[in-house]
């Protein structure tokens, strides 16, 4: 009776089939983004500035996890500054050629956005030490002795780089960005406030319980909010109600297996696994990927963030350890054992 979704996970924050209405979704202004008031208001003043001068705004970095709204900010940073933006990402990016064809078709002021821009290989990478410090590009002509260097002028351009992993980026070329904006994860509140907005955006009826039943269960992620938010309307819709409910919402996510503190079926096998198999740990990566038959770097990068943010488990030197709050989340006793093991890595 209800879509399929195959293996694709409903939770992840990373994008997927599920989004294609994002853009729909996607604030203009300022105004309308919701969250992240440091970050927008440190670059309202760097754009007022910039615009005061008749000059292109300084490079933007913005890091931080999946799903936070570093691409909507790039679209609304381009129609507050007047210009337009260029999207491609780091993979997409293979050669030397292929940038240098996109920086000279940039006008005067023009934003390139390049999401996962951790991902761009060394010999591209290079090319934009210079279009970003000189305005200029830099080509080789020619092999061996007869090889000669060409440089072209390009017009100022802001280069708007997102990544979530800004560790991974050079040092040279994080250096060369003058703006550098964490996002952080949202409140359940300001989550609310999105799925509300969201909701009015798609003609969707929500009472204000059931918007907040499906933020708080969102994990601190807008795209998790309204993703979650379309999948229990259509829940409410088979179910013949026009309105999004408390108990429509709560109905539908425990449908989909989403408990009250944001957790599927894949997050619990993994404190499951932990507490059962292992005594709570310490155990390796890899045993536990082994174990839940899961890719060790999904567990790594997509659902350890957030157990660890919950304070369900912990990354060890000798491994993942399940914490008090996992343990109780679960409904497993602790024994004394286990609560000396625990103090080690969660003193109270």
């Amino acid at each position: 009776m209800f879509e399929d979704y195959g293996e694709e996970r409903l939770l992840s924050s990373t994008k997927s089939d599920y989004d294609f209405e994002e853009n729909v979704l996607r604030p203009k202004t300022m105004e309308d983004y919701v969250g992240q008031d440091k970050v927008k208001a440190n670059l309202s003043v760097y754009m007022s500035a910039a615009k005061a001068r008749g000059e292109a705004l300084d490079h933007v970095l913005l890091y931080g996890p999946p799903g936070l709204g570093k691409t909507t900010l790039a679209h609304i940073i381009a129609n507050t500054m007047g210009t337009q933006i260029k999207l491609t990402s780091g993979p997409a990016i293979e050669r030397s050629g292929d940038l240098a064809a996109i920086l000279t078709n940039l006008n005067e002021g023009d934003i390139l956005f390049i999401d996962e821009i951790h991902r761009l290989n060394h010999a591209v990478e290079e090319i934009l030490y210079s279009a970003m410090e000189d305005y200029a590009l830099d080509i080789i002509v020619g092999k061996g002795p007869s090889a000669r260097n060409i440089r072209f002028s390009l017009k100022k351009f802001t280069l708007i780089g997102a990544t979530t992993r800004a560790g991974m980026l050079s040092s040279p070329l994080r250096d060369r960005f003058g703006i550098m904006c964490r996002l952080d994860m949202y409140t359940p509140v300001e989550l609310q406030r999105i799925v509300e907005r969201s909701a009015r955006t798609l003609g969707i009826s929500a009472q204000e319980a059931g918007s907040f039943e499906i933020a708080r269960r969102s994990r601190g992620t807008p795209r998790i909010a309204n993703r979650l938010l379309k999948r229990v309307r259509d829940f409410s819709a088979v179910a013949g109600n026009r309105t999004i409910t408390e108990a429509d919402a709560k109905r539908a996510l425990a449908q989909m297996e989403i408990d009250e503190l944001g957790l599927d079926e894949t997050d619990r096998n993994l404190l499951r696994a932990l507490i059962e198999k292992f005594g709570g740990g310490p155990a390796g990566l890899d045993t536990l990927a082994a174990t839940i038959n899961e890719d060790v770097n999904t567990i790594e990068d997509v659902y350890e963030p957030y157990l660890m943010q919950l304070g369900f488990i912990a990354r060890t030197p000798r491994g993942r350890v399940c914490l008090k709050g996992g343990y109780e989340h679960m409904g497993v006793p602790i024994t004394e054992r286990v609560r000396k093991q625990i103090s080690m890595f969660d003193p109270e």
